[in-house]
């Protein structure tokens, strides 16, 4: 390693360790200052263990959908033309730019009690998931599209010429390539799920074993002075999301050696 590169090294983990290290250090021993007694309790607790669950499976759920959507937008946005591509392609990006209370007031006005399409799911679980659904959308697509662009169509008309299945070429040569693009937003679909907070505080309603999710909950904790019990819910939750970028991760890589 040279001086440049050691150097470069240095100072990339120092604000490394600034950012996300430390942050997250501080937290977990904010959660466990207590005692694991407390800790537990606290995270068993009836209605932080309904809000830890309702938002984990719900984020879970999501991505397997966006899995699965975001893919078939991409491949529709790079194999495809139509009319109106450019501006589908503005609209995708959405969920990026729009803030997140704003996105609520939006589902809300749409979906609310004076809905102009007679959908009414406010105060409701799917609330929930469309909220999730609605700021996650972009992560997949993005990651697969450019991807997408890059592979070599030759290969797949080569799978054909042999007698390949378009299912069999998609299988055995795109989705081998397009399995770390899927992973990586898959990983992203699920964390900004789990934290998500602004375009589901207005349609969920809040309702404790009902809609609410954990990003409410660790307000709650931090509104009554409650920092500990907001640390112990933090720190579930950054188990969670390490243990499925792991679990990610492993099915990305038996995906890619099947190819």
């Amino acid at each position: 390693m040279t001086r440049s590169s050691g150097l470069g090294l240095g100072i990339a983990m120092i604000w490394f360790s600034a950012l996300v290290l430390i942050p997250l250090m501080a937290v977990v021993v904010t959660a466990i200052d207590g005692g694991w007694d407390v800790f537990w309790s606290t995270v068993t607790n009836g209605q932080t263990a309904a809000a830890i669950k309702l938002t984990v499976f719900t984020a879970l759920g999501v991505t397997v959908v966006n899995v699965f959507m975001g893919t078939l937008i991409a491949w529709v946005l790079v194999r495809d033309r139509f009319w109106g591509k450019s501006v589908l392609e503005v609209m995708i990006d959405i969920p990026f730019a729009l803030p997140t209370i704003v996105a609520g007031l939006v589902l809300l006005s749409l979906y609310g009690n004076d809905s102009p399409v007679g959908i009414d799911i406010a105060n409701q679980r799917p609330a929930v998931f469309l909220a999730f659904l609605f700021v996650t959308l972009p992560f997949v697509v993005r990651m697969v599209q450019p991807v997408l662009e890059e592979l070599d169509r030759d290969v797949e008309e080569a799978a054909a010429s042999l007698g390949a299945s378009r299912f069999t070429t998609f299988r055995r040569i795109v989705l081998p390539s397009l399995a770390p693009a899927i992973t990586a937003g898959a990983a992203l679909s699920f964390a900004r799920g789990v934290s998500e907070y602004g375009s589901l505080v207005l349609l969920s309603g809040n309702l404790p074993f009902k809609t609410e999710v954990t990003s409410v909950r660790i307000l709650s904790s931090i509104e009554n002075d409650n920092v500990p019990a907001a640390a112990a819910v933090a720190t579930v939750l950054l188990v969670i999301s390490l243990a499925v970028i792991v679990l990610l991760n492993v099915i990305q890589r038996r995906v890619a050696a099947r190819g």
